[in-house]
């Protein structure tokens, strides 16, 4: 029996002439349906009441071993305990939100499809679908593992107290959150973009595993109270770990942080409703969601050509980037820049960056100090990205050898586009990284051989991507595909430009390396000139050579990029 078949076995009157509380019968309606179809499905596969069983089973293992494992910790050491359960806690929310986005197959038996034709007032199908929500085995576990996580608080009436409301809000928040970015995104979560963001999601486990069983295996002594409340601490003014932070202020005597983490949650979660209540109200009246390879509906006016500089014109960043480099740079830059926000191949190097810090936090002694080394990687794996700008561009590099693009608004275009995007993020990685530490006087010589990193990275990248073509995923194909090609020449190619990348940036690095060291201000401030002076050098010169590079070498490039595969 479908869902749409079971939804007409519920009584029609009781749908179309509500009950004085409508919201309460909706909900109790919509409950009762979701428990018949999964009684029905269960009556009709011996296969899915084992697979339920087994899930049941070991999720309430692990919840119970999670919670054994807080009620230890909270004995010997309550704020260790409080630290973990912000950080865990996080986790849970989080999971809540992204799973259903990148699992495909999860439970989808009563959603708002279903419960469109009764026509349903959007207040009746918000907290219909929210109390649903809850029925099923990850709604369960949800239940049963916050509140067995009170027994953190035993020894603090007051925080124990706080608790309970937060842990309504963060159950409310993990269903609400769930639904609200399913119903959001539906409309492009079968797009290939949408894929590859998934794909992409995927390095956050991969990424963060392998350290974290390093840490794990230093045994009790790495597992320091110093480094989890660090991680708690930022954990808890995120949207997904604010709320559970708010009895652990309150057993810390801090009652008006408590107060802020509260009306954070609060709004977090009446920003999530908003949301779900907007996303059910367009997906009630609007068109059907069209695929990626269906036609373009009638009015959509189609870009003009980037290279003729019109488009690099319609908007202000347009305009300045025309102003400062020239029609044809300005283009080049312009499209360049829409690499940056649409091509996933080019998205995938800014979605390591952001686990970079975590990853060396786990792996760090305490002090911070390795977790600076995320700082320059990160200018690292953004600079170098265009390396390869040439053969990401494909057969379509012939648009750039037909139409005369001189070398120098080729190379002076590509370089400009991912400095205006490199020199934010890795602002954001480096301020990030020393406010988390609290190694503000090492921040000068962070910035500089960050930024050194960075600028030297683009420029040599600007001469490597007009001199070497590489196998990379083709237009079109995900980040993750495997293209063929000489693995050993390719490596080769990589590790001698990286090696010429080390020289490069080893004065800044060796002055800045002394500087946080010794702990010396002025050496830090002499690293950060360095750095920025040779970084503006070297990206100045990789342009100006890449642009003689390719001006000999474009009919050789357009072959070899056309010959790869």
């Amino acid at each position: 029996m479908t869902a749409t078949a079971a939804a007409g076995a519920v009584p029609g009157e009781r749908l179309r002439a509500p009950s004085p509380t409508p919201t309460r019968s909706v909900a109790h309606l919509v409950v009762s349906l979701k428990l018949r179809l999964m009684a029905n499905a269960l009556t009709r596969s011996v296969w899915q009441l084992v697979a339920l069983a087994a899930s049941t089973t070991s999720g309430l293992a692990a919840v119970a071993i999670l919670l054994f494992a807080l009620g230890a910790t909270s004995r010997t050491d309550p704020t260790l305990a409080g630290a973990w359960l912000v950080v865990g806690g996080a986790v849970l929310v989080a999971a809540w939100w992204l799973v259903p986005l990148v699992a495909f197959g999860v439970d989808s038996t009563v959603s708002a499809e279903v419960l469109r034709p009764y026509g349903l007032r959007r207040r009746d199908v918000v907290t219909g679908l929210a109390a649903a929500g809850l029925v099923g085995v990850p709604g369960v576990l949800t239940l049963l593992l916050v509140l067995g996580s009170t027994v953190v608080w035993r020894e603090s009436p007051a925080a124990l107290m706080a608790s309970l409301p937060a842990g309504v809000l963060a159950v409310a928040t993990c269903v609400v959150g769930s639904r609200t970015w399913t119903t959001l995104l539906a409309p492009v979560r079968s797009s290939r973009r949408f894929r590859d963001a998934s794909a992409l999601s995927l390095l956050v486990p991969l990424a963060v595993a392998v350290p974290l069983v390093g840490w794990a295996a230093r045994g009790p002594a790495a597992w320091s109270a110093v480094s989890v409340e660090r991680v708690a601490e930022i954990v808890s003014w995120t949207p997904v770990g604010t709320v559970w932070a708010v009895p652990s202020a309150v057993a810390d005597g801090r009652p008006g942080t408590a107060a802020v983490h509260l009306g954070l949650a609060v709004g977090v979660l009446l920003v999530l409703v908003v949301l779900w209540a907007r996303g059910l109200g367009r997906a009630s009246v609007g068109p059907a969601s069209r695929s990626g390879g269906g036609p373009r509906p009638a009015g959509t006016r189609l870009r003009s050509g980037l290279l003729s500089g019109a488009s690099a014109a319609r908007d202000p960043l347009g305009r300045l980037l025309a102003a400062v480099l020239g029609g044809a740079a300005a283009a080049v830059a312009a499209r360049s820049l829409t690499y940056w926000v649409r091509d996933p191949r080019y998205l995938g190097a800014l979605a390591v960056v952001p686990f970079l810090p975590l990853v060396l936090a786990l792996l760090d002694r305490g002090d911070g100090a390795l977790v600076l080394l995320a700082c320059p990687l990160a200018a690292f794996l953004v600079g170098w990205t265009i390396s390869a700008d040439v053969a990401y561009d494909h057969t379509a590099f012939w648009v750039h050898v037909a139409a005369g693009v001189s070398g120098r608004a080729d190379r002076l275009g590509r370089a400009v586009a991912a400095t205006v995007v490199g020199v934010p993020v890795t602002a954001v990685v480096v301020l990030g990284v020393v406010w988390s530490t609290g190694r503000w006087a090492d921040l000068p010589a962070v910035a500089g051989v960050t930024f050194g990193v960075l600028l030297t990275a683009l420029g040599l990248s600007s001469v490597v991507s007009a001199r070497f073509v590489y196998p990379v995923p083709r237009p079109g194909d995900g980040p993750f595909s495997s293209p063929q090609g000489s693995a050993v020449a390719d490596l080769t190619t990589q590790a001698g430009g990286w090696g010429v990348l080390l020289l490069l940036v080893l004065p800044e690095t060796a002055v800045a390396l002394v500087a946080v060291v010794r702990g010396d201000l002025v050496l830090g401030w002499v690293a950060c000139a360095l750095g920025l002076g040779l970084g503006a050098f070297w990206w100045s010169a990789g342009v100006r050579l890449g642009a003689h590079v390719l001006e000999r070498r474009a009919p050789e490039l357009l072959q070899q990029v056309a010959t790869t595969r």
